[in-house]
């Protein structure tokens, strides 16, 4: 994901928006991680709803 974000906490967020599509990728190749993965898909979208409030911040909107 290239995104050129605004704040370091946009930047922050992006960092770690990745870092879970790292992980849930990783976990497609291990048995028993379904329950992980519904866990961080909810997580990264906490973390999507954050950032998008935060552009919307940052662009005044």
């Amino acid at each position: 994901m290239s995104y050129e974000s605004g704040s370091l906490e946009c930047r922050k967020l992006v960092e770690a928006k990745e870092n879970l599509i790292k992980i849930m990728q990783s976990l497609e190749y291990l048995s028993n991680t379904e329950h992980i993965n519904i866990k961080l898909k909810e997580i990264y979208k906490e973390i999507e709803e954050m950032h998008e409030i935060r552009r919307k911040l940052e662009l005044g909107v």
